[in-house]
């Protein structure tokens, strides 16, 4: 990835947060024809290896897991991002630009097919989002039947991350007045994104002005 040394981001828990935050991620291997995306849900365990260690599956049906094994496996999770006008600085030459959080984490694939493990794998999804349910749903809610059905349509895997990057693009090349421009033209617009990129902006400002 791209990143300038200005919007390099280094903390392992600020990149594991920011996976957390945004589990739905764009999974790429390589496989005999070519690059292999799928689009899914993936989850973290911080504590296995140096790195964490991603959890996932699929379906059985999808063919990438065929040859998921073969070389890295890059999963790509996207934060907020927002558009950033040049008519909030009233400045003459300046340009449009979009700002951005982007996390890629990279490691080899193992593959999960042992019935009771990806039952695990099944059962951890439940529980991380249905936490914020009103009523959360339980698996034990299933019948077994189902659910074993269920577990014969699918493949687990684990991807233990070697290499992690995170690129901040939040201006921190711009002075703190520009900032605090583009920080109060984020805030007057409704979208969730957009507060939350101001709200990413506002913070590293603090740091440089501290």
């Amino acid at each position: 990835m791209y990143t300038p040394i200005s919007f390099v981001e280094n903390d392992l828990s600020i990149l594991h947060s920011c996976i957390e935050e945004n589990s739905f991620a764009t999974l790429v291997t390589t496989d005999s024809e070519g690059p292999a995306v799928s689009h899914l849900p993936l989850l973290l365990d911080r504590k296995a290896g140096p790195n964490g260690t991603l959890i996932g599956h699929m379906a059985k049906a999808n063919p990438q897991w065929r040859e998921i094994t073969n070389g890295d496996a890059l999963a790509i999770f996207h934060g907020p991002h927002a558009y950033i006008s040049p008519g909030w600085l009233k400045e003459q030459n300046v340009v449009p630009t979009w700002n951005y959080v982007a996390v890629h984490a990279t490691g080899k694939v193992q593959l999960v097919e042992e019935t009771s493990e990806l039952l695990d794998i099944v059962r951890r999804y439940v529980n991380v989002y249905e936490a914020s349910m009103l009523e959360p749903w339980q698996l034990e809610s299933a019948d077994p039947e189902f659910i074993e059905k269920l577990l014969d349509a699918i493949v687990g895997f684990t991807i233990e991350i070697t290499s992690i990057e995170g690129k901040w693009k939040l201006n921190q090349n711009h002075s703190a007045e520009r900032r605090q421009k583009i920080i109060d033209g984020l805030q007057s617009r409704p979208d969730e994104d957009a507060a939350s990129i101001a709200t990413l902006m506002q913070a590293t400002l603090a740091i440089s002005d501290s």
